[in-house]
Order: C-alpha cells, then sequence, then structure tokens
C-alpha cells in the first residue's frame, strides 16, 4: 500500500557510463590535449632527477653513491628511449595521430639523462680524467658499447628540430634518426654486460625493444603481403 505523498522510485536507474579515453580526447582540441600531455610528461620525465637530488640531499644513495646515481641515470636513459620508441605502435594502435608531437621532447629526454650519466662517470666517478676514461673504454666491453651509444645520440639531438630537418631533407633525416635502433639495442647490451648477477631488469628490457621493433616490421610488410595477394588485374 503506498502512502500519500510518497514518490515512486523508478523501475531501474539508468547509470552513466565513465567516458572513454577517445570521448575524452574528442572534447578537448587537439592542441589543448597535446599541450596537456606535454606538461604532464615533462613533469614525469624530471621526476626521476628529483628523486635523485632528493636522496642526495637526505643521505639516501647508499653505501656506493657513485654507483647509484650512474645506474639510475643509465636505467632511466634505456628507458627514456624505448619510450619514444613505443610512440609509433602507440599511436598507429590508438589512431591519436598528435602523439607523435611529443616523441621529440622525449627523445630529448633521454639525450639529457645520457649526458647526466657521462658527465657523472666522466666528472665524478673518473674527475675528467681523459686517459682514465680512455682506457675504461678499450679495456671494458660495456664502456665501449655505452660510450659508442652516447656518441651516436649527440647527433640525433643536433638534428632534432623542425629546422634541421628541412636542412638535411626528409629522406636523409630519416636514415639518420634510425640509428635509435642501434642506439637502444645497445643499450640494452650495455646493461646486460654491466650486470653480473641479476639480469632479469635488463632481459625485460630487451623483451620490450624486441617487442616494438618487431611491430614496426610486421607493419611494414603489411603492404608488400597485400600487395602478394591481391588477385592480378
Amino acid at each position: 500500500m503506498k502512502l500519500l505523498g510518497e514518490k515512486t522510485a523508478p523501475a531501474f536507474v539508468q547509470r552513466r557510463k565513465p567516458p572513454s579515453l577517445t570521448a575524452l580526447r574528442s572534447a578537448l582540441p587537439p592542441s589543448t590535449a597535446v599541450a596537456w600531455l606535454k606538461t604532464v610528461l615533462f613533469a614525469l620525465c624530471l621526476a626521476p632527477l628529483a628523486r635523485l637530488v632528493f636522496f642526495a640531499f637526505t643521505d639516501r644513495l647508499g653505501a656506493n653513491p657513485i654507483e647509484f646515481v650512474l645506474r639510475s641515470l643509465g636505467t632511466w636513459t634505456l628507458t627514456l628511449l624505448l619510450v619514444t620508441l613505443s610512440i609509433t605502435p602507440l599511436r598507429r594502435l590508438t589512431g591519436w595521430n598528435s602523439l607523435i608531437r611529443v616523441r621529440r621532447m622525449l627523445g630529448l629526454f633521454a639525450f639529457f639523462y645520457a649526458c647526466l650519466h657521462f658527465l657523472t662517470y666522466a666528472g665524478v666517478d673518473q674527475s675528467f680524467d681523459l686517459s682514465a676514461i680512455l682506457a675504461d673504454v678499450v679495456k671494458h666491453p660495456y664502456i665501449t658499447v655505452g660510450f659508442t651509444c652516447f656518441v651516436l645520440l649527440i647527433p640525433l639531438a643536433a638534428t632534432s628540430t623542425n629546422a634541421m630537418q628541412r636542412r638535411l631533407g626528409g629522406r636523409r633525416w630519416q636514415l639518420l634518426h634510425r640509428l635509435i635502433y642501434v642506439i637502444a639495442a645497445g643499450g640494452v647490451v650495455h646493461y646486460l654486460w654491466l650486470v653480473k648477477k641479476d639480469i632479469t631488469q635488463p632481459l625485460l628490457y630487451g623483451l620490450v625493444l624486441v617487442v616494438l621493433l618487431g611491430l614496426r616490421l610486421w607493419w611494414r610488410r603489411q603492404p608488400a603481403r597485400a600487395a602478394l595477394s591481391r588477385p592480378p588485374g
């Protein structure tokens, strides 16, 4: 029996679905979405450095602070290289073409951490002793590979601007920047040879790199396969 003035509850309540990533992306102008994404990524890329500075001021770098800083900077260099390489697959999988506009910033942050990694080794660990540095490069294969990767990163960073891309021409610029595949592979080898006991983490980095390169090769072969399977006209 319904009392007077009592409101009847609806038979069902239609719940709103949370907005999807695509809906949120389309709700913002492309330039605004990219600006927000760049701001967030910029802050995230600086977070590892802020963590090291905080650890240094609070005496949390461990028994061997130089090794801790070197490992941390090297790990983040390789991480950012792989994140940079993941932009193209993410763009193809999500259909968000504007993602390509954050790739340069991520690559430059990878170079930034590589510079800090090298300067910590050359300046703090070796006191800028050129003969000792050269002896290490020749004597230790993992340092040879790491130093080679750092040198190869320099022309990529120097030619990352739109002006340099126009000056080199699209084809030559693309050929030059394919060195990032060699650099990323060398970074994994450098990490693998550096670690003496537990090689789990460098192997995980290597697996991620294999997946990223495998996706590129698979997508590149798709037009050729489609052309071969097409009946002759």
